[in-house]
């Protein structure tokens, strides 16, 4: 059972109790504004505005989880520059910070899983995990002077810095066109419902694949598989699955677990464009059954 009323009391505190600055107020007006959006939906409906959210969807979706989390965070596989780029790229209109930063929050995720270091730390709470960490700077770096420290790999390269001082205009610049193109119905339904869906579903995989759902392999921390989070991911879901093989390209093992960002991946293997693709061994995974270990643990109890 969840306690509310001290789920009430801590967000009071986490939402008012601390100082502001100007990323975080930033961050969220910018997020009150694309709900706003969102909630005008059913007052500019229509199915072209619909199919046109589906699309953007799953662009700039994949270009977040193939681009920032399994290429530029983990080095799952190898694309040629000019794809590598255009995947980055399409991630930018997700609205989810730019790669630099995106990268440096996942990589310290990893790092400090689940502890206090953690950026969005689910024994912070619920409400932190989820989305409180997004509007506070201080969690996420520390200090100025701490943020970016471990992406050297990725500053090093002028386009994806070029991405981190600009990355908000692109969306602009998308929205300006969206209205351009079919007004209202389209600005609310490919940047407002597309966005704030998939950003509470990648919210979901901190907040809820931390606390519900099933663990199948030892990763040593709270990661959770979930199945409909991999359905609204594009198979960020299958999280247990990650944690237990972070270098792994693909994330939901059995073919029933959908993971749209891999077949787009095995796709790209298969014409040859993207190469040195990395997965698990079958001796990998026996090492890390969560069955095997219960297994052991039995034999040592007899």
């Amino acid at each position: 059972m969840i306690d509310w009323d001290r789920l009430l009391v801590k967000w009071h505190v986490d939402f008012w109790g601390r100082q502001w600055n100007f990323v975080d107020i930033a961050t969220l007006a910018g997020l009150s504004y694309l709900h706003y959006l969102a909630l005008l939906a059913p007052f500019h409906f229509n199915w072209t505005a619909l199919w046109l959210a589906v699309a953007l969807y799953f662009i700039t979706g994949v270009g977040v989880t193939l681009s920032f989390h399994r290429k530029l965070s983990h080095r799952s596989f190898n694309l040629p520059k000019w794809l590598e780029y255009f995947f980055a790229y399409c991630g930018v209109l997700s609205l989810q910070r730019s790669p630099l930063e995106w990268v440096s929050i996942h990589r310290a995720h990893h790092q400090f899983t689940d502890t206090l270091k953690d950026p969005h730390s689910p024994i912070q709470g619920l409400w932190f995990s989820h989305v409180g960490w997004t509007i506070d700077y201080r969690i996420r770096f520390g200090s100025y002077e701490a943020r970016l420290k471990n992406v050297g790999d990725l500053k090093s390269q002028p386009y994806y810095r070029f991405l981190h001082y600009t990355y908000p205009l692109h969306s602009i610049a998308l929205g300006v066109v969206l209205y351009a193109k079919g007004g209202m119905p389209f600005l609310v339904w490919g940047m407002g419902v597309r966005t704030v869906i998939f950003l509470h579903a990648m919210f979901a995989i901190n907040s809820v694949c931390h606390t519900w759902g099933q663990a199948v392999w030892d990763s040593g921390d709270l990661s959770k598989n979930n199945w409909i989070l991999g359905l609204l991911t594009h198979g960020e879901g299958w999280h247990n699955n990650h944690h237990a093989f972070e270098f792994s390209a693909r994330h939901g093992f059995e073919w029933w677990q959908i993971d749209v960002t891999w077949y787009v991946i095995r796709f790209l293997q298969a014409v040859g464009l993207a190469t040195d693709v990395k997965l698990p061994t079958e001796t990998q995974k026996k090492r890390r059954a969560l069955s095997n270990k219960i297994n052991e643990e039995s034999l040592k109890e007899k």
